[in-house]
C-alpha cells in the first residue's frame, strides 16, 4: 500500500512540473503566432496523446434497485490513464484509452480495476482554452483479493484545458464510470458508479 502511494505522489509531482518545464522552453515568438492559432489548430488527421493522473471516489453501488453504498469521502483511490485521439475536424474526434485504478476498501483491502475502451467526443475552443467532452464504452478487468471479474463499462468525461504551447495543453478532467456486474445469481448483481478527478496533459501531433 505504501509503495502504491509513493508511486502515485511521484507521478503527481512529475505531471505538475511538466507544464512549467515546457513553458520555460517556449519563446516569445509563440505568442506572436497565437492569433493565427485558433480553430485551424485542429484539422482532419491531427492526433493527440493524453496522460492523466488523479484520484477516484466510489459513489453509488446499487443491488436489486436499492442503494447499498453511497459515499464520496475517504477511503479514496488513485488512477492513471493513457489515451490517443484522431480528429476529423476541430470539433469531432474518436480514440481509445487504457487506464488503471486502485480503490482501498473499508475492510482494508484493495480493489484493482483496468478499463480499456473506445471513445468518441467533441470539443469547444475559446481562445487558449479547450473543453473536450467524450463518451467511452469498453471492457474492464477487476481483481479483489483472490476474486476476478471482467465485463463492460461506460464512461462520460469532461475536461478543461489550457493551451500552454502549440503542442501541449494542460488541465483537469472529471469522469463518471458505470460498472455493471452481473453474476449467476441475480440477487448478487451489483451496479457500481465511480467518479474521478485527474490532472491531464495532452500532446498534439
Amino acid at each position: 500500500m505504501r509503495t502504491c502511494r509513493a508511486g502515485f505522489y511521484i507521478l503527481l509531482i512529475l505531471l505538475l512540473g511538466l507544464p512549467v518545464m515546457l513553458c520555460a522552453q517556449d519563446d516569445d515568438s509563440q505568442d506572436d503566432l497565437w492569433d493565427d492559432f485558433a480553430y485551424d489548430a485542429f484539422v482532419k488527421g491531427d492526433r493527440t496523446f493524453t496522460i492523466s493522473l488523479g484520484i477516484v471516489f466510489p459513489t453509488v453501488f446499487v443491488n436489486q434497485g436499492e442503494i447499498k453504498y453511497h459515499q464520496i469521502d475517504p477511503p479514496v483511490g488513485g488512477t492513471g490513464s493513457l489515451g490517443i485521439n484522431y480528429f476529423f475536424n476541430p470539433r469531432f474526434f474518436i480514440g481509445g484509452e487504457v487506464a488503471g485504478m486502485f480503490l482501498p476498501t473499508l475492510g482494508g483491502n484493495i480493489l484493482y480495476v483496468i478499463p480499456l475502451g473506445f471513445r468518441v467526443g467533441t470539443q469547444f475552443i475559446l481562445g487558449r482554452f479547450e473543453f473536450p467532452i467524450n463518451a467511452v464504452i469498453g471492457m474492464v478487468w477487476r481483481t479483489y483479493m483472490d476474486l476476478g471479474h471482467y465485463g463492460f463499462y461506460l464512461k462520460a468525461s469532461a475536461s478543461a484545458l489550457f493551451r500552454a504551447t502549440n503542442d501541449w495543453a494542460f488541465g483537469l478532467t472529471s469522469s463518471w464510470y458505470y460498472f455493471p456486474e452481473w453474476t449467476s445469481k441475480k440477487s448478487e448483481d451489483v451496479f457500481g458508479n465511480i467518479v474521478d478527478l485527474t490532472l491531464i496533459a495532452r500532446y498534439q501531433f
